[in-house]
């Protein structure tokens, strides 16, 4: 059962990647599909969903790797931790820094951000890794997890935390250890821009509480009983969470701008289900064939994620004429289908084709590069 479990986490880890690459890339930013767009502060779109169910699959693997190290403190757990810590958050700088080069930016390291969605995930699986394994028992990481979103919330009703301005506590944070040269700049509603970074450092801190709850679930999928069980205590722990967070969004809004404690149950409801879902049909039903492109790209997430960015920011810089290559793809899909939104998104899955027969090579080859 245990490769059969990972086939369907593989899939998962897929879709996500897929979800990923799709919503960064649209043909024009002046024409996309509502659900591929993110809220515009408080709210939840499929988009939104995205990048939580990575967070939350992270988890669940975490269950199955720390289980190589009996859950144990030990020399080549702390080497392996560290190490892929720092690799992780150097590749999210160094996506940070081709693109500010590439865009001709002088002095780039004195431009470049900070934080960013790979160095959010390092550092969420540091302290999620160190809580998990320092604390073992189940129940205190609970409580762990509740008091993370407990204090979180606190932070944020102290600390105009729902407001999208640059007294949030989040931006002052950000702002005050980083500078303002090194933040992303949110826009406003107005078509203005402020200094807020949507992965800011404060607001890093719920996500190590979607990456225990993952490894809940992942725990749960490890166990020894009968498979229906695992998958009925995984649903009963989902619907539990999106109940939790919807009603607790009436006094806590869900905004994954600010990575709201609601916004961590009701994603990880989602993705706790969607998991049992996925289970149940690729496990027990057999159907895996639909799941083989989703599996390839799950095999080798990090790569592809990267090689998309750096692909993604060639395109926009690599000029034909007086246009972009990016704009003259888009432009040539638009010709053809005159619907702004149907082109944009034709071009999105054409990106995301492309990015598919170079992990499929990958695949083939049984090759998968991990750090």
């Amino acid at each position: 059962m245990k490769s059969e479990r990972l086939l369907s986490l593989d899939v998962l880890r897929g879709i996500t990647i897929v979800g990923m690459i799709l919503v960064n890339n649209p043909g024009t930013w002046e024409s996309i599909y509502v659900p591929l767009r993110h809220a515009e502060w408080n709210g939840l779109t499929p988009t939104d969903l995205v990048f939580p169910f990575f967070m939350f699959i992270m988890g669940v693997s975490m269950s199955f790797a720390l289980s190589r190290f009996d859950h144990h403190f030990s020399r080549s757990f702390i080497t392996k931790l560290v190490r892929r810590t720092v690799i992780l958050f150097l590749l999210g700088l160094f996506l940070s820094w081709f693109s500010l080069v590439c865009a001709g930016v002088e002095q780039p390291f004195s431009h470049i951000r900070i934080l960013g969605v790979l160095q959010r995930l390092a550092l969420a699986y540091f302290f999620g890794s160190l809580l998990i394994v320092g604390v073992r028992r189940p129940a205190n990481l609970a409580w762990i997890s509740g008091i993370i979103l407990a204090g979180y919330s606190i932070l944020l009703a102290l600390g105009h935390g729902f407001e999208l301005s640059e007294q949030n506590i989040i931006a002052v944070t950000d702002r005050t250890l980083f500078g303002e040269a090194h933040l992303y700049r949110e826009w406003l509603p107005n078509g203005g821009r402020i200094f807020f970074d949507p992965e800011g450092l404060l607001s890093t801190l719920p996500c190590i509480a979607q990456v225990i709850i993952g490894y809940f679930c992942g725990n749960i999928l490890r166990d020894k009983t009968e498979i229906h069980h695992r998958l009925l205590q995984i649903s009963i722990l989902g619907i539990a969470l999106l109940f939790a967070g919807w009603l607790l969004s009436y006094g806590c809004p869900l905004n994954k701008k600010v990575w709201s404690p609601t916004f961590v149950l009701v994603t990880c409801g989602f993705a706790s289900l969607f998991l049992v879902f996925l289970t149940w049909l690729i496990d027990i039903r057999k159907k895996q064939k639909w799941g083989y492109p989703f599996h390839v790209f799950g095999t080798n997430p990090l790569f592809i994620y990267i090689v998309a960015g750096v692909l993604a920011t060639l395109l926009e810089v690599i000029t034909v004429g007086e246009s972009s290559l990016q704009e003259k793809i888009y432009t040539f899909i638009w010709s053809v289908l005159p619907d702004a939104h149907l082109a944009s998104l034709i071009y999105g899955l054409l990106f995301i084709g492309f990015n598919y027969l170079i992990v499929w090579v990958l695949y083939k080859k049984q090759i998968f590069i991990k750090i």
